[in-house]
């Protein structure tokens, strides 16, 4: 587990999900006083104790000042382990599966970040490549959008264009996400293999020396008259696309 300053993590799904992942160290599960230990909150009591966690009650009021949203519990934990992109790629090599990777480019809203990641646990990506600079970390506001998905995801945070190079001797076929005319549209594209999808920022889309790493490009179709959607929504289309091209790999009742 790494080393480093503690972080409290706020709500109950997300405490609930730091705990059952059990890929970082948890100090302690906070109750709010008078919040009774009932459904997601008693199962997070449940896992709590079963892992030897304390389990500690403290005034509302220490829980208020801190956050709006904790529905009554908290984590207190070490930060979120990252992993190198090798780790990645073994991971699906144990798994005996194409890789199946998604890689964010500097992105800075939260909210998107954590639904990208949410998105991307339910699809079932091997790892999550995100830059090791200007671009938002596994905070606490990304574990609680993500409803604590990021826990049980595999993040490494590296050099983009290089962890790409890295992926392509991999055999990796890397495909970067944008609306320009002439990316291919995603129906025709190939996403059955092994696969990196990449995703640009809010508003700027993807770097240039990303971009020019990337072996294709695709893009949605779109009807309305929106210019495009936002990251987190074109981004998890485009998974669901990439699942489902892989036969919807791993789905329960599917397999």
């Amino acid at each position: 587990m790494p080393s480093g300053p503690r972080e409290t993590i706020y709500g109950r799904n997300a405490a609930y999900e730091v705990i059952r992942a059990g890929r970082r160290r948890v100090h302690r599960l906070l109750l709010a006083d008078g919040v009774a230990p009932r459904g997601r909150l008693k199962e997070a009591v449940e896992a709590a104790e079963g892992r030897g966690i304390p389990v500690v009650r403290v005034p509302r009021a220490v829980l208020d000042r801190a956050s709006d949203s904790h529905h009554g519990a908290a984590v207190v934990t070490d930060p979120y382990p990252y992993v190198q992109v090798d780790e990645i790629l073994e991971r699906a090599r144990l798994a005996d599966d194409a890789p199946f990777i998604l890689i964010l480019d500097t992105l800075q809203d939260p909210q998107n970040f954590g639904a990208l990641l949410r998105s991307a646990e339910a699809v079932g990506v091997h790892g999550v490549i995100i830059p090791r600079h200007q671009s938002v970390g596994v905070t606490e506001g990304v574990v609680r959008a993500s409803a604590g998905a990021c826990e049980h995801l595999w993040i490494a945070a590296a050099n983009l264009a290089q962890s790409i190079r890295r992926l392509k001797e991999a055999g990796v076929w890397v495909v970067g996400l944008e609306l320009g005319r002439e990316a291919q549209p995603v129906e025709t594209a190939r996403l059955g293999g092994p696969l990196a999808l990449v995703i640009g920022s809010e508003g700027a889309g993807m770097r240039r020396l990303v971009r020019e790493e990337c072996d294709a490009w695709i893009r949605l179709p779109m009807r309305g008259r929106v210019e495009s959607l936002n990251a987190a929504v074109a981004g998890s289309v485009a998974l669901y696309e990439a699942w489902k091209a892989r036969g919807y790999r791993g789905a329960a009742g599917l397999d």
